[in-house]
């Protein structure tokens, strides 16, 4: 996969350089400037970025309180992996091309409506800060550029031939940089506000936010990786993921997902890092079925892992243990109910964060028929040694913003300040932005196991270790055309 290390994150600390990792991203931009328009040939990255982006806010076409009001209003249809591979397996048709774009189209706008009215609702003080507002200003702009393209469908003029496509796959390339740093802004926002909005309000305003928009990406990145292996517009060389060179990819879903090899590849990067600040290596092993495979976002599937690995080694090298910790994979047998997942999610998830039993069904059969290889969910468990969670810090772990890290606002979090090596790890699962040291560590890996269905559940001995169950559900089994 192609790294997504083309933004200069701004370091203070000297051995920031050290930690950072180029990971593997859904999208790449810098194979998108081998295609966007004139309209985004102004584009930069990390700091000079944000200032273009506000520049060009100012010349977006304004968006009506009723268009927004009226878009808020619709349903938000629940996003599940099926509709992600609807389309079928890439090299895509022309026909299949546009279907993907109208299906892309019919529900961002709605997506993008309901984040600014959620925006809309939080106290006049707080989307004043700067940073608030500079995200609500980016989510109009958004909506702003997806406007035409809305309007013409209602009106029976979908996108229909492939200069359309192309200009709309631009809006999504757009769209998608813009929404890169959205984390660490708004986690920089709210810190800045904590006056004025108690941490339970910003932890379930935040949980509905940044689950809303792992979707939103998914939607955009889906489409922009499946145009790059589409028949018309077919380059290997151009596009984010490994498809189509890589025949188990549909877009940015590996449909045969080997999570031992995630799990690997994550301690080992994790275990460099030990080894560099702590002087201490510490092992893994993975028992239970390591040849199992699923079909899985792969990039989610490697900030999870990367977070609860952190977390595991920390507790190893601060607790001077000498064992290893146990990664355990165990594939879910096929099943012909759909088992209660009740005890994994988060009660605060609203309906159409989770996939519903329709959409799970909604799988185009013409073009996937059933691969009996493939396991239709995994669960990993991740146990260590390394005397488990105190009790006064258990109650708060699946809070946002929850961190060792100083509470001193210049020293923001992520920043490169203070902090250990662990917690300086930046990754790109979020889009390619920073937010180490935040304390979002184990929230966001929730919210990205249970978006599909799936969850994470603690289990700590206090004194002796914990262990960290994670249960993910893929797409279901998958084949050939």
């Amino acid at each position: 996969m192609i790294a997504s290390s083309t933004r200069l994150i701004r370091r203070r600390g000297p051995a920031a350089s050290t930690i950072l990792r180029s990971w593997p991203c859904h999208t790449s931009y810098r194979c998108l400037s081998q295609w966007r328009g004139p309209r985004q040939s102004h584009w930069s990255h990390g700091g000079t970025r944000s200032r273009l982006v506000t520049r060009r806010s100012l010349h977006s076409p304004k968006v009506s309180d009723d268009e927004i009001a009226t878009l808020a209003r619709q349903h938000q249809h629940p996003l599940c992996l099926a509709d992600l591979v609807r389309h079928g397996r890439p090299p895509l048709s022309s026909k299949s091309l546009l279907s993907s774009a109208n299906f892309a189209l019919s529900l961002l706008p709605v997506r993008l409506a309901h984040r600014i009215q959620a925006l809309r609702n939080l106290p006049y003080i707080v989307v004043a800060n700067p940073n608030i507002s500079r995200i609500y200003n980016n989510y109009l702009h958004s909506l702003s550029i997806l406007l035409p393209y809305w309007h013409a469908t209602r009106e029976g003029r979908p996108i229909s031939n492939l200069e359309d496509e192309i200009r709309f796959t631009n809006v999504l390339a757009e769209l998608v940089a813009t929404h890169t740093d959205t984390i660490p802004i708004l986690a920089k926002g709210f810190l800045e506000c904590r006056r004025y909005i108690s941490p339970e309000e910003v932890t379930k305003f935040l949980d509905q936010h940044l689950r809303a928009r792992i979707g939103t990406r998914l939607i955009a990145e889906q489409h922009i990786a499946l145009h790059f292996s589409s028949q018309p517009h077919f380059d290997p060389d151009a596009s984010p993921t490994p498809c189509p060179d890589d025949p188990s990819y549909i877009g940015v879903i590996d449909t045969a997902l080997r999570p031992a090899q995630i799990v690997e590849s994550c301690a080992g990067f994790v275990a460099d890092i030990c080894e560099l600040r702590y002087g201490v290596r510490p092992l893994l092993y993975i028992h239970g079925e390591p040849d199992t495979t699923f079909a899985f976002v792969p990039m989610h599937l490697e900030y999870i892992v990367t977070e609860l690995l952190k977390n595991a080694f920390r507790a190893t090298i601060e607790n001077k243990s000498n064992e290893p910790v146990i990664v355990t994979i165990a594939p879910e047998p096929a099943l012909t109910e759909e088992p209660s997942t009740t005890s994994w999610s988060n009660s605060s998830t609203k309906d159409s964060d989770l996939p519903s039993k329709d959409s799970r069904n909604a799988t185009n059969n013409d073009a996937i028929v059933p691969l009996d290889d493939n396991a239709p969910g995994v669960t990993i468990r991740i146990r260590d040694r390394g005397g488990g969670i105190p009790p006064e810090v258990s109650p708060n772990i699946w809070s946002y913003s929850f961190t060792t890290f100083s509470d001193d606002m210049d020293d923001f979090p992520g920043d490169g300040n203070g902090g250990d090596g662990l917690s300086a790890i930046s990754t790109a699962s979020t889009g390619g932005s920073s937010i180490a040291g935040l304390g979002y560590g184990l929230p966001l890996s929730r919210a990205y196991a249970e978006y599909f269905g799936g969850g994470i559940a603690v289990q700590s001995l206090y004194g002796w270790g914990t262990d960290v169950y994670l249960r993910l559900k893929g797409v279901g089994n998958l084949g050939k055309k």
